[in-house]
């Protein structure tokens, strides 16, 4: 247990600020978490830098996150089409599996065959 002296000390140590923000979002990877008209207190201790957030927190769903980061173009997933003559689907499949390397997707499908 601190005893007064002890903690008035601790205190001086702080360095605090207050953030002035209109909302706080939070991405985790079960979706976006958003703090809207927060309250933040900014705090470094020990050179380490720490927040404190205080209101009213809602949860938002995000979209699949293959739909978000395509790494092709529908231009070629139409070159995979034509190029080996597969389905849209396969184009598609072959491209997130190379990593949206057309010429790559290309050679994976026709070794296929």
């Amino acid at each position: 247990m601190m005893n007064s002296r002890e903690m008035r000390r601790l205190m001086k140590q702080l360095k605090t600020k207050e953030i002035d923000a209109y909302q706080v979002i939070i991405k985790a990877r079960d979706g976006d978490y958003i703090i809207d008209e927060p309250q933040i207190m900014a705090m470094e201790i020990q050179g380490q830098k720490m927040l404190q957030v205080i209101g009213e927190m809602r949860k938002v769903e995000r979209e699949e996150e293959s739909q978000t980061n395509q790494t092709y173009s529908d231009e070629d997933v139409q070159l995979v089409m034509q190029q080996t003559g597969c389905s849209e689907e396969e184009a598609k499949k072959a491209l997130e599996a190379a990593n949206g390397e057309p010429a790559e997707a290309i050679i994976s499908l026709m070794s296929r065959r």
